[in-house]
């Protein structure tokens, strides 16, 4: 058992070197949160408007992360099943084939086609019936991918899905072809009757390409109208095709991999819900959890994020778990750690949301029981690692805090934050939050910066 630290409640003066870093960004001092403390201290070395809720950006992701290490454990699994109903006779199945979805962050491509070696490994080859998706481990809800930054193409504003497959993103390459004056357009999943209109070839030069392109998508059609010069030659493009259904999406995979590897199907897919009288033949095992919050956190893949906030309402709640089921798991299991959960809000638990708040002391308290807890050693791995890799890959390569502090980043539009681990360069260890809400925090990264040189340096 750990003790919960009490952390008194006190201002004190910022250090001049990041008040130097705050007044070159114009950036008041009201509008940044810092909480710094030792791990095994109840004192915290830096307190400055440390109990105001700012919004977290993608830190949010500590709390996500963590609950769902404690909550679900570190050698959690999801799994997707693969069941029958009706005969099968020769490697024919008079009857349909029901998917069985768990909420797996990282069913891609590469698993499904491993999947259905499985299916016909089984003995099913030419599905006489339907494919039923039953996707009923979350609760089924509207989703706007527009909403948060009206930018619906980017794979980051995806929704989540009980029975999610690639993250539901294509990557598309463009490839012009200037002998035959047109542009080639290919897709990376391929997708089983889906027509393409390709944009048209111009000579122009190669400015913001994307600007030039309207992609309209929808269950059968993806139209790029507009034009692509050829001197941008071969250009790559991940998108979130959110006019099409989830269902169409995982049909055009499905049936473009299944008959890939030989298999017959001529029906129909379909939402359901999976017969009492069928019978499993296959099962799909994802990575671990400690491997998928790595991902998480490294990458700050908001999708996933989104997928364990549901996972964990299901753990606790059972199917059909919607985002309240996960929140209020969190709430709960917060409040049996007697951390409050007072000012905070969680919309998503990615941090990818104009409504979710924190604020720095709580984060520190997360940060200060995390470390305590058996999950610390995946948890603090999952951080990107100050100038090697994620999302810290590019900052402080060269300062002497290199390699020394695990840092969850986050970023949207007027949000700068970070919240981790420094090892000073005394050997002790320091929890740090910093969070700026201010329409300048874009210019914050060198006083963020600051922040934990002055931690690594001066402690």
């Amino acid at each position: 058992m750990f003790l919960v630290l009490a952390l008194p409640v006190f201002s004190q003066e910022l250090p001049s070197s990041i008040k130097y870093e705050l007044e070159l960004a114009a950036i008041p001092e009201n509008s940044v949160g810092i909480m710094i403390g030792e791990v095994n201290s109840n004192l915290p070395l830096l307190n400055h408007n440390a109990d105001v809720a700012f919004a977290p950006a993608s830190t949010m992701k500590v709390l996500t992360s963590y609950a769902a290490l404690e909550l679900l454990g570190p050698s959690y699994t999801w799994k997707t099943g693969a069941y029958i109903s009706g005969k099968l006779e020769d490697g024919v199945l008079y009857g349909d084939l029901i998917i069985k979805g768990s909420g797996d962050p990282v069913f891609s491509q590469k698993e499904l086609w491993l999947f259905l070696r499985q299916i016909q490994d089984a003995g099913v080859r030419d599905i006489r019936g339907n494919v039923i998706l039953d996707r009923s481990v979350f609760k089924i809800m509207p989703f706007d991918a527009a909403a948060f930054d009206a930018e619906p193409l980017k794979p980051y504003n995806a929704g989540p899905d009980g029975l999610l497959l690639n993250e539901k993103k294509i990557d598309v390459r463009l490839v012009p072809k200037e002998s035959e004056n047109k542009v080639d357009v290919i897709f990376e999943p391929r997708l089983d009757g889906v027509e393409i209109t390709p944009p048209l070839l111009s000579n122009a030069e190669c400015g913001d390409w994307k600007k030039d392109i309207v992609l309209q998508f929808d269950d059968r059609r993806a139209n790029f109208d507009g034009m692509y010069s050829s001197a941008c030659q071969e250009k790559n493009w991940s998108i979130h095709p959110y006019q099409m259904s989830n269902t169409r999406y995982f049909e055009s995979v499905f049936s473009t991999l299944w008959k890939e590897a030989g298999g017959r199907f001529g029906g129909k897919v379909i939402d359901g819900i999976l017969p009492p009288d069928a019978s499993k033949l296959a099962e799909w095992i994802s990575p671990e959890l400690s491997s998928v919050v790595s991902t998480v956190n490294k990458h700050s893949n908001n999708v996933m994020a989104r997928q364990l906030l549901l996972s964990i309402g299901h753990h606790v709640y059972g199917d059909h778990a919607d985002v309240s089921a996960g929140i209020e798991a969190i709430k709960n299991w917060l409040a049996s750690k007697n951390i409050s959960s007072g000012g905070l809000v969680i919309e998503n638990g990615s941090g990818l949301s104009r409504l979710e708040k924190m604020s720095p002391s709580t984060m520190s308290r997360i940060l200060n029981a995390a470390f305590h807890s058996p999950v610390m050693p995946e948890l603090m791995s999952s951080f990107p690692i100050a100038g090697k890799d994620g999302t810290m890959s590019k900052r402080l390569k060269e300062d002497a805090i290199a390699g020394k502090a695990h840092i969850k980043t986050g970023a949207i539009d007027n949000v700068r934050a970070i919240a981790g681990y420094v090892l000073a360069k005394s050997g002790r260890r320091y929890f740090v939050v910093c969070m700026v809400n201010d329409p300048n925090a874009k210019f914050s990264r060198n006083m963020i910066n600051e922040v934990l040189n002055w931690t690594y340096e001066n402690n």
